[in-house]
């Protein structure tokens, strides 16, 4: 396909985004558009995947720490013995699921991060939620999500409706901006820039935000931008996003064999078909629920376990085949652990600390910070070993070629899985 077969309407779109270039791609007839230096230069292009396992993953239950006598004292019933784990060293092991998460990690493509948390911890579902997505104690009094302020830092004079995308129902609150607003869709291929009474309204709709929620969730008009300037560039954006997104997936072949009824494993493929399609996101979010297991976690969280082995196996694999995708970084986290000992419903009630992944074929893979200990608990908790915020320090460094203290306004001791 040549430049001179682009209709006028995708041609006109894709010309409103400052700083990138058009070009065809003639071996899979697909338009792509290639991220300008400004994007490149910004730690060498890496794409960063967050993944978050919402409700509360169950750590103890994910890294089994199989050898620790107060482990099997604490869960009489639902503790795993070694023998139903995937050893990594005498002391703990994978949940026997994650057979294919042991493979990438015995290939050196997994960074296990263990006791990951943050002082005086909430445990709090949302709460928890917004000390996460803004990397703040306060929450969302501190402002923008940490992404936003990302990529307010990387990219303030970068224009590209896709460079922060999230696949999922409801954007988090880590991706609010309000100058880099995220796009958002469940099913790419669906992704429309729908009319309504206003292109502001269309805006927010195809975005997952509420300005009457939320008023900062709107987009902003620049200084000396009129307002009807304004309209039609958030109007072009959001066309230029959904072509681009929708053009980018049905282009992508790929021999991996994904879960077919699986929602994680779908939208991890479509992750990986943009990741290579060339649009330009620099940060893409996916979100998995179920992971609150105050009742039947062996069986809950065996299930959980297999559901995510199977969409991060193929994703890996699938990530391998491009250039951008060999370079991409996935950090897997969940707002909250659960306590050391299971409850009388045999399960497990929200706790504090527990691991955290960073996955990839550029990482630096193996074990990073200390278990914390399962004999001196805070009222029944683990104490945490390692902030959160020194695994997105990290990221940010060297992803994005930003120093850290920018973003998350303090500076945190690095994990170099990068």
């Amino acid at each position: 396909m040549s430049l001179s077969h682009l209709d006028r309407r995708t041609l006109l779109a894709a010309s409103g985004l400052a700083g990138f270039a058009l070009l065809s791609d003639r071996a899979n007839g697909a338009v792509k558009l290639w991220s300008s230096p400004a994007l490149a230069q910004a730690g060498d292009g890496r794409v960063l995947i967050l993944l978050q396992l919402s409700g509360g993953n169950d750590g103890l239950d994910t890294v089994v720490p199989f050898a620790d006598d107060a482990y099997r004292r604490a869960r009489p019933t639902l503790g795993l013995k070694k023998g139903e784990t995937l050893p990594l060293d005498d002391y703990r092991g994978f949940h026997g699921s994650l057979k294919a998460l042991r493979r990438h990690y015995d290939a050196g493509r997994v960074a296990l991060v263990e006791g990951v948390g943050y002082p005086d911890p909430i445990r709090s579902h949302f709460k928890s939620y917004d000390v996460w997505h803004t990397a703040d104690i306060r929450g969302r009094n501190a402002g923008d999500g940490w992404v936003g302020k990302l990529c307010d830092a990387a990219f303030k004079d970068v224009r590209n409706p896709n460079l922060v995308v999230h696949v999922g129902a409801n954007v988090p609150y880590s991706l609010h901006s309000t100058t880099h607003p995220a796009a958002s869709f469940v099913n790419p291929r669906a992704y429309r820039w729908a009319g309504g009474e206003s292109e502001t309204e269309a805006y927010e709709k195809a975005g997952g935000m509420e300005a009457e929620s939320d008023p900062r969730a709107k987009p902003k008009k620049r200084e000396g931008e009129s307002s009807l300037d304004f309209l039609r560039r958030v109007l072009a954006d959001g066309q230029s996003s959904s072509e681009q997104v929708r053009r980018a997936v049905a282009a992508y072949r790929t021999p991996i064999e994904y879960p077919p009824n699986e929602a994680l494993a779908q939208s991890l493929a479509d992750v990986a078909a943009l990741v290579s399609g060339g649009i330009g996101a620099r940060v893409i979010s996916v979100e998995a629920g179920g992971y609150d297991t105050h009742t039947d976690e062996r069986n809950r969280h065996d299930q959980l376990m297999r559901t995510l082995d199977a969409a991060l196996g193929p994703f890996l694999d699938d990530l391998g085949r491009s250039e951008a995708g060999r370079k991409a970084v996935v950090l897997v986290f969940s707002e909250f652990g659960r306590r050391v000992a299971e409850n009388g419903a045999r399960g497990t009630d929200h706790g504090v600390a527990g691991p955290m992944f960073a996955l990839g074929h550029d990482i630096k893979g193996g074990l990073y910070g200390k278990h914390p200990s399962l004999e001196k608990l805070d009222d029944g908790d683990l104490i945490h070993t390692t902030d959160f915020r020194s695994v997105y320090a990290t990221a940010i460094e060297r992803c994005f070629a930003v120093k850290h203290e920018r973003v998350l306004g303090a500076k945190y001791p690095l994990v170099p899985y990068v």
